[in-house]
């Protein structure tokens, strides 16, 4: 029987659960991930850009969370569209698959949460 080919990076670390929530926290289930994501999702794809985000990641925190991500397969690097040496991010169809969780995030924070906003929408 052949084997099924796996889409996970060689780098991706074994799952501590075979539960499927605990799986998608152990990729994207802490605050900078999860607002990484969302920058991703409005537009944002270079390193400055996260960095002016009103939230103040700390560099070093950028850093390991984009890795993990890439390492995740929810993100991957492209090039920059100023055609600098750069690279920028994007997600890539996994990370996208996100957007309904993000989108019920905002809603339940705009329902629930006293004095929230949403500056864009998360398309």
């Amino acid at each position: 029987m052949p084997k099924k080919s796996s889409k996970k990076s060689a780098k991706a670390a074994p799952h501590r659960s075979p539960c499927p929530v605990a799986c998608g926290l152990d990729l994207f289930g802490d605050k900078w991930t999860l607002l990484i994501i969302r920058d991703l999702i409005l537009g944002r794809s270079r390193f400055k850009d996260f960095i002016e985000s009103p939230e103040g990641i700390p560099t070093n925190i950028l850093s390991d969370r984009l890795e993990r991500l890439r390492d995740g397969g929810l993100v991957e690097h492209i090039p920059a569209a100023d055609g600098s040496k750069r690279l920028a991010y994007q997600l890539t169809d996994k990370g996208l698959a996100l957007r309904p969780v993000l989108r019920a995030l905002r809603d339940w924070g705009l329902k629930w949460e006293p004095g929230t906003k949403a500056a864009l929408e998360v398309v």
